[in-house]
């Protein structure tokens, strides 16, 4: 089979479109030919080596953490799939990825893909969001009635925190570059600020961030921040916000698969609750290019890689 895989740490040159074994599912395991996969700004980090110590991968590696594509072969003891099943899922960040022909995935990290959108560009959703629902609802505990400020907002994670907050009940507070604010408020926002520290008619129940900002900016939202509130950040290279004296908690978080949850939002996208974000088609063999495009320039919207 094609796949793209780094034999050594470096940059975009070190990516080569090549010729890979086709892997063989174990038990518990699914084997998913790839209709698409897509690129997450940590993957150039791995590619660079940055993150060699919370996330190590065997070399040669193959990225591309979210898959969509259909089902290939089952390995023992997997129920409640079919050969020939749509599906989506996100790999663990060390395991190898998706971008190649065929990867094999634990099929309790996959769900059926949505129906109402296209394979390929539902292969841009489960890392961002279940980032954004395990921030919300795992992390913050965010409920009905309560007030939320999503730093970043204007990104892909944050356009999905903001629907899925605002489906929750929530009262958004959204801070965005200047491009990014009209996408904002289409996604939801009650408020949306200028990037920076708003000031706040009151004091917010969660602070979700999202953005890479100084860290005493990120430290000074601790401050927004009702007693006994929290602070969510996935910026994880800075610590999370936090106030002991008033209770207010800091979390970093790192996301996780999880295809219980991620079949929550494909019935969000299905009933037309939740939207796909803005989607860029690019074949699998240009995904070098991509890395290298990425690092001098923004992306608005998700890249997926077709196969």
């Amino acid at each position: 089979m094609k796949a793209v895989r780094f034999h050594e740490y470096g940059t975009p040159e070190v990516l080569r479109y090549e010729d890979a074994d086709q892997p063989v599912p174990g038990a518990g395991e699914i084997r998913i030919r790839v209709a698409a996969t897509s690129f997450n700004p940590v993957e150039g980090n791995i590619r660079a080596g940055f993150m060699q110590g919370p996330i190590p991968v065997a070399m040669p590696h193959t990225p591309g953490i979210d898959i969509a594509g259909t089902v290939d072969a089952l390995g023992d003891g997997v129920t409640g799939f079919a050969i020939g099943d749509r599906v989506i899922g996100a790999l663990p960040l060390t395991s190898p990825g998706a971008a190649a022909e065929f990867v094999v995935a634990p099929a309790a990290i996959l769900t059926a893909a949505p129906t109402s959108v296209p394979l390929e560009d539902v292969a841009g959703l489960p890392l961002v969001g279940l980032t954004a629902w395990q921030a919300l609802f795992d992390h913050a505990k965010l409920t009905t009635g309560q007030r939320v400020l999503i730093n970043g907002a204007g990104g892909v994670v944050g356009g999905y925190a903001v629907q899925l907050a605002k489906n929750a009940g929530a009262y958004v507070i959204a801070t965005t570059g200047s491009r990014s604010a009209d996408q904002a408020k289409a996604a939801g926002a009650d408020e949306v600020h200028a990037a920076g520290l708003p000031e706040l008619a009151e004091p917010v129940d969660v602070v979700l961030n999202l953005a890479a900002v100084d860290p005493e900016q990120l430290a000074a939202t601790a401050a927004l921040i009702r007693d006994g509130g929290v602070a969510v950040n996935t910026t994880v290279w800075m610590p999370a916000p936090a106030d002991e004296a008033r209770g207010v908690r800091g979390i970093n978080l790192f996301f996780r698969p999880d295809g219980d949850q991620l079949a929550q939002l494909v019935t969000l996208l299905d009933t037309g609750k939740l939207r796909l974000a803005t989607t860029r088609r690019v074949p699998l063999a240009d995904l070098a290019r991509i890395h290298t495009e990425v690092a001098t320039a923004p992306v608005n919207g998700k890249i997926v890689f077709t196969v």
